[in-house]
């Protein structure tokens, strides 16, 4: 399965999701693979415990192989990093994407990501790609690569309005470019319980129809303790409740059966 977590507006904790799924999945035994398609690198250093520009052999020396001229190109899985978690891989970002960028869209190598994944997907069960917060090229090959997408919300207006353009987006895509990428649902993070706005917000775009998920993640300070530890939070802290929220989307995800608290009002 290839999986991309995707939205165009910033903070709204797409890599800790991505991360986060990826530890749960490979602690159950799952060959796991994140893909970091964001420059910033956040995954790449979250999951390596290395900022990616210390990194060689990165996501983007294996796509700036497709715009050079050479013989022999290395296999998609010459790139890839194994993190200190068992079963746990990491095809890192680069700063160099923002450079490489430009000439990926001008020899039109859209749909390198797709072939490359595929590949790899012959060795991982699982793979998820974290994206940057922009509609770019990057993102466009994540989509286009993807068979399921899943959208983080953080309980806002804004983000509100951001996500009905989200979806427009995604919805060009799929009908022009990928129709087997589906919205796998709507993810609500940092959701506050005591307070109204957040419960508002997302009754009603469950009333709208929209796939939000049933489990939300709360906003939690061990989230920043993970980031600063580099340790995704079922090493950290697996008996935490947002803990348990990450293992709870994870088998919504994966069609099990979990017992979750109906939204009060």
């Amino acid at each position: 399965m290839r999986r991309v977590v995707f939205n165009q507006k910033g903070g709204v904790g797409k890599s800790s999701i991505t991360c986060n799924l990826a530890a749960i999945s490979a602690a159950r035994g799952k060959r796991t693979l994140v893909v970091d398609l964001d420059p910033q690198g956040n995954s790449t250093h979250y999951l390596l415990d290395k900022p990616a520009s210390e990194l060689k052999d990165t996501v983007a020396d294996m796509l700036e192989q497709t715009v050079a001229f050479k013989v022999f190109n290395r296999r998609p899985e010459e790139f890839v990093h194994a993190s200190p978690f068992r079963n746990l891989y990491v095809l890192p970002s680069s700063p160099e994407l923002d450079f490489l960028e430009r000439k990926l869209e001008a020899k039109h190598k859209i749909y390198k990501l797709r072939e490359a994944l595929k590949k790899l997907g012959e060795s991982f069960d699982e793979i998820y790609i974290d994206t940057a917060p922009a509609l770019n090229f990057y993102t466009r090959s994540a989509l286009i690569a993807a068979q399921r997408c899943l959208i983080p919300f953080d309980c806002d207006d804004f983000s509100r309005q951001a996500l009905y353009n989200i979806l427009n987006e995604i919805k060009d895509l799929q009908e022009d470019h990928n129709e087997e990428l589906v919205v796998e649902g709507i993810v609500a993070n940092q959701f506050q319980p005591r307070a109204s706005l957040p419960k508002k917000l997302v009754r009603e775009l469950i009333e709208e129809g929209l796939p939000v998920l049933p489990v939300r993640l709360s906003a939690s300070v061990k989230m920043k303790e993970s980031h600063q530890c580099r340790q995704p939070l079922i090493h950290m802290a697996p008996k935490h409740a947002l803990t348990k929220q990450f293992e709870d989307l994870y088998r919504v995800l994966n069609g099990e059966t979990v017992e979750l608290e109906p939204l009060a009002d």
